[in-house]
């Protein structure tokens, strides 16, 4: 692998010491939806998708943060138990300077190599990630990599290469990730169903994508456990693009691969995706005569595409029927039934099955509750979303990035701007980051309404924060005072 240049050593001492926050979601591979750099929705008119989701037996999922998703079960933080000295003397260590050499830096740290502590310290890398310092964060990332493969009793599994792997595709790093798979190759590593949805998700090209495609399926060191096949891991990693899904199940049945229940579920979100919605009923017919009952995951989808399609009768009854069969609807499936609904514009069969929900014993969480309170503003119903906004805090459920969006957005159509620019704040102070999605947002509503000095005061507080300070420009005619 040829060399990368090296990285400014204060990101090196300042990742190093820093403690990542994780933020829970619930979409899969992102929703679908138009992103902007920091992976929040361009849009103002901001929902999640919950149509979908699948905990993945290969042990990893993808979420509105998908650099996050992929490796999110790390340890606790342990890393920092390694280091021999604090946070202040490590930062100071690598501070740079004249003739600085960021391998004697580290190689003075006399750090104990394992795959624990290289894993941590990359993952912090990834977290880090955003529009200005992509280039910075590779650099760091192979420096570190490069350097912790040369220590003695330490070699990097398979793992350890997912997570450049992952950093490299998140800094668009496309050739350097490139070698580091036939790195991987040469050194005997197997590639897993996590390096291939890493790839898949970088091939722009459907002509590329194909290509990689066929290179998994003949690939001899594919380590495509614990799925049945590797057409199964290869179908499952294309949801997160969303294509070439109904080529690869065409291909999978010409060599003679039996679907299972993950193989249908898969071709099932296919076809409603695509609007298919006569091949989407034959498939489930089909699947039923091969044997095969729906497991949680197909009835997720199910009554998502019963929610959207205003079938609130359908619906309970194929609520009531899982519970006769013994598979006993869970908060997801609740979600994503009543998103559906309210996605239709059927507020009283949201609210019905939100209670019914709770009457069956089963809580409510952060994310159904900002369904609901996102379907109430859509529907320019906000005080009943003020209302269950303010229940959800007192039943000890803390709003996330989403609620609180959808809470501004509600404030600023009900020309409550003060309101609004006082929840931005309070959101912040209770450690709930905004995305660039909220900020743009307001400001957006906050001058079409005329408020022009109340916008530039919130890009003022986004970029006193240090929050997004790439995106700034971004905003016409703002300078900062």
């Amino acid at each position: 692998m040829r060399p990368i240049p090296w990285i400014n050593s204060r990101a090196l001492g300042f990742l190093l010491a820093r403690r990542p926050r994780l933020c829970p979601s619930r979409s899969f591979c992102g929703g679908g939806h138009p992103k902007n750099e920091e992976g929040s929705k361009t849009s103002g008119e901001e929902r999640s998708d919950f149509r979908v989701h699948y905990e993945n037996p290969s042990g990893f999922t993808s979420n509105v943060d998908g650099k996050r998703a992929d490796f999110e079960r790390l340890p606790p933080n342990r890393f920092l138990g390694f280091l021999p000295m604090d946070r202040k003397t490590m930062r100071k260590r690598l501070m740079d300077g004249p003739g600085f050499n960021a391998r004697t830096a580290l190689d003075e740290l006399h750090l104990r190599i394992s795959a624990v502590l290289v894993r941590e310290v990359l993952f912090r890398i990834l977290i880090s990630i955003n529009g200005a310092n992509k280039p910075r964060c590779a650099k760091l990332a192979y420096k570190f990599f490069s350097w912790s493969g040369q220590q003695e009793n330490y070699k990097h599994n398979t793992n350890i290469y997912n997570l450049t792997l992952k950093i490299f595709a998140e800094s668009e790093e496309l050739k350097a990730m490139w070698r580091l798979v036939e790195e991987m190759t040469e050194n005997g590593l197997p590639v897993t169903a996590l390096t291939f949805n890493i790839l898949i998700c970088v091939c722009g090209e459907a002509g590329m994508a194909r290509k990689l495609v066929e290179r998994f399926i003949k690939s001899k060191t594919f380590n495509y456990r614990p799925f049945k096949h590797s057409f199964n891991a290869i179908l499952y990693s294309l949801l997160t693009v969303n294509r070439l899904i109904e080529w690869v199940y065409q291909k999978m049945l010409l060599e003679g691969h039996s679907p299972d229940v993950l193989t249908y579920n898969v071709i099932l979100r296919a076809k409603y995706s695509l609007g298919k919605l006569d091949q989407f009923h034959r498939l489930l017919d089909e699947m039923g005569k091969d044997g095969f009952a729906p497991d949680l995951h197909t009835y997720n989808l199910l009554l998502h595409v019963l929610g959207k399609g205003d079938k609130p009768l359908a619906a309970l009854n194929l609520l009531n029927y899982m519970n006769n069969v013994g598979c006993h609807p869970n908060v997801l499936h609740f979600t994503n039934l009543i998103d559906g609904l309210s996605r239709a514009g059927n507020l009283d069969a949201c609210l019905y099955f939100f209670d019914e929900m709770v009457k069956r014993g089963c809580e409510p969480d952060v994310v159904c509750y900002t369904v609901m309170i996102t379907g109430y503003v859509v529907a320019g119903e906000f005080e009943k979303a003020h209302k269950l906004f303010d229940e959800m805090i007192v039943r000890g459920h803390l709003p996330n990035v989403y609620t609180y969006n959808s809470m501004i957005r509600g404030l600023c159509i009900s020309g409550k701007f003060d309101e609004a620019c006082s929840m931005l704040k309070d959101m912040d102070s209770r450690g709930c980051t905004p995305n660039f999605s909220v900020y743009s947002s307001l400001v957006v509503r906050l001058r079409n309404a005329g408020k022009t000095s109340e916008a530039n005061h919130v890009i003022n507080y986004m970029v006193e924060k240090g929050h997004y300070l790439h995106l700034a420009s971004r905003f016409k005619g703002y300078r900062r005072c």
